[in-house]
C-alpha cells in the first residue's frame, strides 16, 4: 500500500489546517490508518489513530480536543482537522497503515510494523 499526504503548510498560532493521506494499491478501508509527527532532533511521536471502518479513534494526551482524525473510505483517504494550532505542533506530519488483522493498539505501540508516507510540513508561527 502507498500512502501520500497532503496540506501541511506555515499558519500563525490559533489557526487551523487539514491534512489529507491518500491511498492506493489497496482498498483504504482494511486498514487501521494514523498520523505521527517528527520535529527536527526528536523521535517520532504518535497523535492520532482511526480503525478501518472508522468507528474507532484514539488520541496522544497532546493533541486531545484540537484534532480529529476522520476518514472517507469511498474516497481511500483519512483526515486530520488540526484547530487552534501551537508552536509546538510543528512538525513533519506522517500517515501510516495497518492491516486490520493487527490489534487497533499495535498502530501505536508497534508503528514500525505498518506502511509509511513521506510526510507533509505544519509549521505554527507564534
Amino acid at each position: 500500500v502507498q500512502l501520500v499526504e497532503s496540506g501541511g503548510g506555515l499558519v500563525q498560532a490559533g489557526g487551523s489546517l487539514r491534512l489529507s493521506c491518500v491511498v492506493s494499491g489497496d482498498t483504504g478501508k482494511f486498514y487501521n490508518m494514523g498520523w505521527f509527527r517528527q520535529a527536527p532532533g526528536s523521535e517520532r511521536e504518535f497523535v492520532a489513530a482511526i480503525s478501518g471502518g472508522g468507528g474507532m479513534t484514539y488520541y496522544s494526551d497532546s493533541v486531545k480536543g484540537r484534532f480529529t482524525i476522520s476518514r472517507d473510505n469511498a474516497k481511500n483517504t483519512v483526515y486530520l482537522q488540526m484547530n487552534n494550532l501551537k508552536a509546538e505542533d510543528t512538525a513533519v506530519y506522517l500517515c501510516t497503515a495497518q492491516y486490520i488483522t493487527n490489534q487497533f493498539g499495535q498502530l501505536w505501540r508497534a508503528p514500525d510494523s505498518g506502511s509509511w508516507g513521506q510526510g507533509t510540513q505544519v509549521t505554527v508561527s507564534s
